[in-house]
């Protein structure tokens, strides 16, 4: 984090134009910095919202010019993953927010089970349906990043465990036994997961995921040094 600007980003889940517009506020902020300005996006960025694939697409793309980006993963992209895998039924992962990912696809699956005989002919074509280039990258993500001070994750961490140690599962859907030891945290840890109206520090750990999806609002948290400040859409 030596001489680096960090814009980490809370769940995405669809809002293409939210992204874009916080992205925009971003570019504007970081002129005051020099030095290397990474976002980190910190996954949740298909379902529920009407726009996944169009934010799969920026995703895949170049970022802002004079930024890195680092993608972490998040229980939606494993989801879909285990889906488009055979691990999870069509089912369960359309009332997870599958569906309106599909939409966002051109696809309507309801009307591919009213054209094909068989359920598997229906999965087949809504995995047809899926570009290769996204299925690649949410198969790349990393789960989580860390330097000595911070902690970027999609859910949050375990207290007391190490963090090459952590369990995946946690890293991806962790939620009361996280924010009840947040107090006990070596280091602050900046997630999103689980909604919330307004992103204040609890204990050593920030939530800035603000169910973009409903409230229309994207956060972002910038930290330079010691300082940090909320940007949203």
């Amino acid at each position: 984090m030596q001489d680096t600007v960090v814009y980490a980003i809370g769940d995405v889940h669809g809002c293409y134009k939210e992204l874009r517009s916080l992205e925009q506020k971003i570019q504007l902020d970081a002129l005051a910095f020099r030095g290397r300005k990474i976002i980190i996006m910190l996954g949740d960025y298909v379902d529920r919202g009407i726009q996944s694939a169009r934010v799969l697409d920026h995703l895949v793309a170049p970022p802002p010019r004079g930024f890195l980006r680092v993608c972490l993963a998040g229980n939606h992209e494993v989801a879909m993953l285990n889906y488009l895998d055979g691990y999870l039924s069509r089912e369960l992962w359309l009332t997870a927010g599958g569906l309106e990912t599909l939409y966002s696809y051109g696809v309507d699956p309801a009307r591919l089970s009213n054209l094909y005989g068989s359920s598997e002919e229906v999965d087949q074509r809504i995995r047809e349906a899926i570009p290769a280039g996204h299925v690649r990258f949410m198969r790349t993500l990393p789960i989580m990043i860390c330097s000595k001070k911070f902690v970027f994750v999609h859910a949050g961490i375990r207290p007391g465990i190490d963090l090459a140690a952590q369990d995946e599962d946690d890293l991806l859907t962790i939620r009361s036994d996280f924010f009840e030891a947040a107090h006990l945290l070596d280091r602050w840890v900046v997630h999103g997961h689980t909604p919330v109206d307004m992103p204040k520090l609890e204990g050593r750990r920030l939530d800035i995921d603000t169910g973009a999806f409903q409230s229309g609002r994207l956060t972002a948290v910038r930290i330079a040094g010691k300082h940090g400040r909320l940007i949203f859409s």
